[in-house]
C-alpha cells in the first residue's frame, strides 16, 4: 500500500517560518485550550511511556516541545533522564520557561535542518509535529541524523481521516487552532518512515472518542484496541509509530 508513494516528495505548500508564526500567536492561551480537553490532550504522554523504553541513562530528543510537558512524565517515570526540548516557536519556549524553568529549551528555525551533531539522541520523541513540517521526509531524515545507532523513536500523528472531525470541532469549541498542517494517511507515514531509514515496530491508533466521560473514552480505546489495523483504527485522531533504525 505504501508503494503509492514511492515517488513522492511529500513536500507542503507552506513554509516553516509560516508554523512557527502561528503557534507564537496561539502562544498565551495554548495551555488554557488544552487543558479543556486535557484527558486527550494527555494521552500523548501516557502513551509515550508506554514505547519510549527509558532508562535513568537515556538522552531523550522531545521534539516539538510545546510547553515542555512532556518532560514531567519522562522524569516522573525516570528522573535520571536527560530531556532536551526543542521547539520552533519562541513564543511557546517562553510559555515552557515561565511553568517549568529548569527545563533545558532548544530554538528551532527548521525543521528541516535540526541544531544537533550526529547520533546525539538514544530517544526521540515526536508528538503531533510532523503533521507540521514543510518538509516531512527531511524531518525524519534529520531525527535519524541526530540518533544513535540503537535508537527508538516514537512518533505520533492525526491521521487523514482527523482532517473534518478537527473542522466541525474548531467550529464548535474554538481552541488553539493547528496552523499550516496536512493530516497524512497512515501509509504515507510509513512510507516516510521507510525512505528515512526508521523501521516500524508498531503502528497503533488511539482515542476513537475524545471527547466525552472517562468511562466513554475507556469504551472507545476498548474498542479500536480491539481493531488495531483495520479501518476503524484508522479513525482514532492520534496515531503511534514506534520505530528503530534499519
Amino acid at each position: 500500500m505504501t508503494r503509492r508513494y514511492d515517488h513522492a516528495d511529500h513536500r507542503n505548500s507552506w513554509t516553516d517560518s509560516e508554523v512557527e508564526a502561528h503557534w507564537d500567536r496561539v502562544a498565551a492561551v495554548y495551555i488554557a485550550e488544552n487543558n479543556k480537553v486535557k484527558a486527550a490532550h494527555d494521552q500523548r504522554f501516557s502513551e509515550s511511556m508506554q514505547h519510549l523504553k527509558l532508562s535513568r541513562e537515556s538522552r531523550v530528543l522531545n521534539i516539538t516541545s510545546r510547553d515542555a510537558e512532556a518532560t514531567d512524565f519522562i522524569l516522573l517515570e525516570h528522573p535520571g533522564a536527560e530531556v532536551t526540548n526543542a521547539e520552533i516557536s519562541a513564543g511557546l519556549i517562553s510559555e515552557a520557561l515561565k511553568i517549568r524553568p529548569e527545563s533545558r529549551q532548544v530554538k528551532l528555525d527548521t525543521y528541516s535542518r535540526l541544531p544537533f551533531g550526529d547520533a546525539c539522541f538514544d530517544r526521540v520523541l515526536s508528538l503531533e509535529t510532523l503533521e507540521h513540517a514543510a518538509d516531512p521526509l527531511q524531518f525524519l531524515h534529520e531525527l535519524h541524523r541526530v540518533s544513535t545507532a540503537d535508537a527508538l523513536l516514537v512518533l505520533s500523528c492525526p491521521p487523514a481521516t482527523s482532517e473534518w472531525p478537527y473542522r466541525v470541532f474548531t467550529a464548535l469549541f474554538g481552541g488553539h487552532g493547528e496552523g499550516p498542517h496536512r493530516f497524512l494517511p497512515s501509509a504515507e507515514v510509513k512510507a516516510m518512515l521507510n525512505k528515512a531509514g526508521w523501521k516500524l515496530k508498531l503502528h497503533k491508533g488511539t482515542v476513537l472518542i475524545p471527547v466525552g466521560p472517562a468511562a466513554l473514552h475507556q469504551f472507545g480505546e476498548r474498542i479500536i484496541n480491539a481493531f488495531q489495523g483495520s479501518l476503524l483504527a484508522e479513525c482514532g485522531i492520534r496515531q503511534f509509530y514506534v520505530c528503530e533504525k534499519y
